[in-house]
């Protein structure tokens, strides 16, 4: 059974085994962090081609005669002030990656950290007003090297402003809207234990399936029948 100390009391708490206890999937985790990171990404980039590029209507010089080389625009690519060859143009980074996938990357990553003991519990509720010196004292007590992301939910709101200025802290992020990114990217993970609920929640929750797929995805279909079409016995009734 995975586990977390509890930094407040030095206790152990005892993890879920789906959520923190699953294997590695570095295929998935890696595409899981590919998608989060492109979306991100606003692509909105855009260079100016020959087209774009304001002026050089009017042909430099004529064709033949000058003994310069041909030129038929001074907004040519080759020419200083002119067009971008090949140059970036605004796009989408959207990379889709399936739901059961993502759901199988958060679980690996809260997995690694569960599985070199890098993720900790604290007790959100002792911070009843906003206390730096209180959180540098947590992580302190802690001596954990490397970066520490915070994972607090709504509720954990001075918790959250006690943390946010230490320099060790990575960020503090809502549980609701933790990523893989977030987690592969933190070499250390402290979390309330809300939070933990929150992110067990989230790496077991599954997509309600709907009635067809209840029966195997084929659902029962009945052909209404026309009263003439009623089976007879091969007689016809004469009026």
């Amino acid at each position: 059974m995975p586990s977390a100390k509890n930094i407040s009391t030095a206790k152990d708490v005892e993890l879920d085994e789906t959520a923190f206890g699953a294997a590695f999937h570095g295929p998935l985790v890696h595409e899981s962090v590919r998608a989060e990171l492109n979306a991100r990404r606003q692509g909105t980039h855009s260079t100016k081609t020959r087209g774009n590029v304001r002026g050089g209507g009017a042909k430099p010089w004529r064709q033949k005669g000058t003994g310069r080389a041909r030129a038929g625009s001074s907004r040519s690519p080759i020419w200083t002030g002119g067009g971008t060859i090949f140059g970036p143009q605004p796009r989408s980074y959207t990379f889709k990656v399936n739901r059961k996938e993502k759901r199988v990357a958060f679980r690996s990553a809260l997995s690694v950290h569960a599985e070199r003991g890098t993720i900790a519990v604290f007790d959100a509720g002792s911070f009843e007003n906003p206390a730096t010196k209180a959180a540098a004292k947590l992580v302190g007590d802690w001596g954990v090297k490397g970066s520490v992301l915070v994972i607090l939910t709504e509720a954990d709101r001075n918790a959250a402003l006690s943390f946010r200025n230490l320099k060790q802290v990575r960020a503090v992020i809502p549980a609701e809207g933790t990523g893989v990114a977030d987690l592969i990217g933190a070499a250390n993970v402290l979390a309330s234990p809300a939070a933990i609920d929150e992110l067990t929640a989230r790496a077991n929750t599954r997509r309600p399936a709907s009635p067809a797929e209840g029966t195997g995805g084929a659902s029962k279909t009945t052909t209404p029948t026309h009263p003439s079409a009623s089976p007879t016995d091969g007689t016809s009734e004469e009026a």
